[in-house]
């Protein structure tokens, strides 16, 4: 009979400190319960961690769980270890039924990212245990001020609980307590308390790594070396009589008889930590010297052969030498060494290291599922000291679990406002996913209903993603052609009316809010456009509806009959509503493959979900670059460079950077579709970020940005895999722009000056409605019919002079280093606007080396408007109105659109004049002449 055999006549159970698939399924775990007696087994993290992540068995496995349906690592994690628990379990049947109950466990831990938490360790503790489904399982529970409750609870369910992370005494009787009790509550509603098993896993050679490094320290400094040394290696030992001590007391007397009769085990102290961590210390210390009646000692292999090899089997050894325990304890409080604060470090520092385990674990599951999908990647080229910075911010969030936090609603993880009522993008796109057919019927409604154009009406949010997909995709073959208006610019409404043929149109009316002062006004206007082309009892059937529950435009939508309407979701931002059904919507009436297209968006949800570390997380990777680059480094300047194909989604970018994080003075500032230049003209306040679709790669883009890298700026390269997956790109750059703004310290999700704006230019809207007339002001120069308006701050910051080049070039010269240029141009967004334009933002950029934007009034102001008026106060704007050619009078209201395109002007500039920006507006008789005068005027300027 070998040693391990032996300790079943001592009346201890030798338990493995191990699992692995090979153990199970090779017979070693049979083998070793039928030769040595074993009678049980126990895992944690870090046993999982090295048999997950490094034995080859499960390669196989995992890559078969990945391949029938993409999951998140924390899935992946659950589905081979529980497969593993299972089939232990199942050897370990019959010592469990020949003990009756008594042995015959394996553990499964409860995640200890939970260990603080009492209600979510008892709801893992039930789902895991519903999910393993076998007699012989013990839930691990770990033995904190949260965790102890929570286990009272369990048992009091009738499940098996495996208390671990034990040092102290008096936490162990309080771990006793908490299971007669439960045992007591379990047994008054009837349970069979027989099938209830436990054991309090008290640890062995952590306590004296701890204690024999403080005694040796006191050795060193000079202490008493005579009195100290022998106290070396004996504190464990000692602190687990004190333990074994106790549960005798626990399980005697009444009480106990009382529960015992009913069938009741005891709680068995179970030995844990036992290998040797100090190689002077005899290998099978914490075995022999533990030994006694009604225990449990689990070992680690190496342990395990060790003993079965030279250990010597001593009955009761654990009760030898009660007293010289105590005062070996006693003798450390004398020399100043507490063995209570040394306890509850270790229950923290125990909690610590299960739960690094647990990152290294997910991060090699996540590793190796990545290399299984199509997953969009991502490389970060920094110089050191930004590298450095990221990692150090990454650390403090992997150890505060700040990600955990961001998916479970923690709004801690922001200001601590209203975040947590804004989350619903985190976990829409599976929802959609479940619910796809809805949007599949209604494209087939599109296609078979004999249309040939879909308009999309809306503003920001509920139109910037779905022009994003529209022109990445292209007009698809048999499906109707996408356009979309974001524009009260009357032209910009005529072009769109001439290129519809009105009797084949579907009308997309697109607001969150439903009181949205742009789309109802569209709707006003193609309303009776439509009846006056299809009649009053068919034009409803044109128009479809995307809205909040419980909108005005849900009613108008009910009370007009309209052909469709589709519901939003109230937690979800317009910026981050795009994979909900204000995207989804345009998406299926534009003929995409919906279900395909989340199905690849879930993998990057997945790949950024709450189970994957922070170093293998792509959303949190690009957003701590952005968050300390800008917090740490000023670089603050998000450029965007973008394969032609994809360049739209710049425009995209830019609402949910800019409104996201530009507040309360500080933020991210996009620059969208800015021309390349040489690395000589950029300041040292960007980050580049460079979207490359394959297939769509430019020479000239690619040896820019490498140009750009060279020269010491940070650059993102990221690779769209395909048109389709740029879903995936929607939910990174929502996840990255959420964590950017944790980092800055702002509230991502509200944009409170925006809402300024739109008060202004309600309030003239407003006046107009009641015949008044607009703000009229004397310019500051005028010039063949260029003029110049400015507040009065500002008008004497430039001074008087007698050239519009010399106001221009006094303006812009306000633009110092890590300052920007913004052209708001409140004209039609065509071609040519925007090419004249380019060439103006571009010699700027040139000329005074600093950061251009490019925003279209009004449908910037949705977007980038609000990191221009609460951002950092570092831009130069300069705003374009001007002359309508023609005008579009709004149906029932008495203004036009000139006008509600005018007072969107005025309230914008108000709001930049009350930010105390550096802003003048220069104003056309004629678009086109104003542009050239414009551009040759800054050519002058800056020659």
């Amino acid at each position: 009979m070998n040693p391990l055999k032996q300790l079943a006549e001592t009346g201890q159970a030798p338990w493995l400190d191990f699992v692995q698939r090979e153990l199970i399924e090779g017979g070693d775990l049979a083998m070793m319960i039928k030769r040595d007696g074993l009678k049980g087994v126990t895992s944690n993290p870090s046993i999982f961690e090295k048999a997950i992540a490094h034995a080859p068995e499960y390669t196989k496995e995992f890559e078969r769980y990945v391949h029938s349906g993409d999951h998140e690592p924390m899935a992946i994690y659950e589905h081979l270890a529980i497969g593993d628990i299972k089939a232990a379990a199942d050897v370990l049947l019959p010592v469990y039924h020949e003990t009756k109950g008594r042995d015959g466990y394996i553990s499964l831990e409860v995640s200890p990212y939970l260990a603080l938490d009492t209600e979510a360790t008892v709801n893992e503790a039930r789902r895991l245990h519903k999910a393993v489904g076998k007699p012989n399982l013990m839930v691990k529970v770990p033995a904190t001020n949260a965790g102890i409750p929570a286990i009272r609870t369990l048992i009091g369910e009738g499940i098996s609980i495996n208390v671990t992370l034990l040092f102290a005494v008096p936490v162990y009787e309080q771990v006793a307590r908490a299971y007669i009790e439960g045992l007591e509550h379990f047994a008054s509603k009837g349970g069979d308390i027989s099938k209830i098993g436990s054991v309090a896993s008290f640890f062995v050679s952590r306590i004296d790594n701890v204690i024999d490094k403080q005694l040796q320290d006191k050795i060193d400094a000079g202490g008493d070396a005579a009195a100290l040394k022998p106290l070396l290696g004996k504190a464990a030992i000692a602190n687990a009589k004190v333990a074994y001590a106790a549960y005798k007391k626990w399980f005697s007397g009444a009480k106990w008889q009382a529960l015992e009769a009913k069938g009741a085990h005891t709680q068995r102290l179970l030995w844990a930590s036992t290998s040797v961590k100090n190689p002077a210390y005899p290998d099978t210390l914490y075995v022999e010297t533990l030994i006694g009646r009604d225990t449990v000692n689990t070992m680690p292999p190496a342990t395990m052969d060790a003993f079965r090899d030279h250990g010597k089997a001593t009955p009761d050894a654990v009760e030898q030498d009660l007293a010289g325990g105590i005062d070996i304890l006693k003798s450390l409080e004398t020399h100043g060494i507490s063995l209570e604060k040394v306890t509850i470090d270790l229950v923290a520092d125990g909690v610590r290291q299960f739960a690094n385990a647990f990152d290294q674990l997910l991060g090699a599951v996540a590793k190796k599922r990545t290399a299984l999908i199509d997953l969009n990647g991502a490389e970060i080229e920094a110089d050191a000291a930004l590298h450095a910075a990221i990692e150090k911010t990454a650390k403090r969030w992997l150890a505060e679990g700040t990600i955990r936090k961001l998916w479970a609603g923690d709004k801690s993880v922001w200001t601590g406002t209203d975040e947590d009522k804004w989350l619903g993008w985190l976990t829409i796109v599976g929802e959609e996913h479940t619910h796809v057919a809805t949007l599949e019927r209604f494209a087939k409604a599109i296609r078979e209903g004999g249309f040939k154009h879909v308009a999309l009406l809306g503003m920001g949010g509920s139109s910037l993603g779905p022009e994003v997909l529209a022109r990445s995709f292209g007009h698809r073959d048999g499906w109707p052609e996408f356009h979309m208006l974001d524009s009260t610019d009357p032209a910009q409404i005529a072009t769109l009316e001439s290129k519809l043929d009105l009797k084949t149109t579907m009308f997309i009316v697109s607001s969150k809010s439903g009181s949205t002062l742009e789309p109802n006004i569209f709707l006003a206007y193609f309303k009776a456009r439509m009846i006056e082309t299809v009649g009053q009892g068919d034009w409803a059937r044109h128009f479809t509806a995307v809205t909040d529950p419980g909108s005005a435009m849900e009613h108008v939508a009910k009370h007009d009959h309209f052909a469709h309407l589709f519901h939003g979701v109230k937690s979800i931002g317009g910026r981050y509503s795009v994979l909900s059904k204000f995207g989804l919507v345009p998406a299926a009436a534009m003929g995409i493959d919906v279900a395909n297209f989340l199905a690849l968006t879930s993998h990057m949800v997945k790949s950024c979900s709450a189970s994957v570390p922070v170093d293998q997380n792509p959303g949190a990777q690009l957003g701590l670059l952005l968050g300390v680059a800008a917090k740490e480094f000023k670089r603050d300047k998000v450029t965007i460079i973008a394969s032609p194909k994809i360049a739209d989604l710049g425009a995209w970018l830019e609402q949910l950077i800019a409104e996201s994080t530009g507040k309360q003075g500080h933020g991210l500032v996009p620059i969208d579709a800015e021309p390349l230049g040489d690395a000589a003209v950029y300041g040292h306040d960007r980050v580049f970020a460079y979207l490359c679709l394959k297939g769509d790669e430019q020479a000239k883009q690619a040896a820019h940005v490498a140009a750009l890298a060279k020269a010491g700026h940070p650059v993102v390269r990221i690779t769209v895999n395909d048109v389709a997956q740029i879903g995936q790109e929607f939910f990174r750059w929502e996840m990255a722009t959420a964590i950017a703004g944790a980092i800055i310290g702002i509230n991502p999700f509200d944009q409170p000056d925006v809402e300024a704006s739109k008060i202004k230019t309600r309030a003239l809207t407003d006046a107009y409605e009641k015949g008044g007339s607009a703000p009229h002001d004397e310019p500051l120069f005028h010039e063949h019919g260029v003029a110049i308006f400015a507040d009065p701050k500002n008008a004497a910051a430039l001074g008087t002079h007698t050239t519009l080049a010399a106001y221009l070039k006094q303006h812009f010269n306000r633009a110092d280093a890590g300052d920007y240029i913004a052209i708001l141009a409140y004209i039609e967004r065509n071609g040519s606007h925007m090419a004249a334009l380019e060439q103006i933002r571009t010699h700027l950029r040139n000329t005074r080396k600093v950061a251009t934007c490019l925003g279209f009034g009004p449908r910037f102001l949705h977007s980038t408007g609000q990191a221009y008026k609460g951002g950092p106060n570092s831009g130069v704007f300069l705003q374009i109105t001007t002359d309508d050619a023609k005008d579009i009078p709004v149906p029932g209201h008495a203004y036009s659109f000139s006008q509600v395109k005018a007072a969107q002007a005025e309230g914008d500039l108000s709001v930049l004049v009350e930010r105390d920006r550096r802003v003048i507006r220069v104003h056309f008789q004629n678009v086109q002449h104003g542009l050239e005068a414009l551009h040759k005027a800054i050519i002058h300027a800056y020659h």
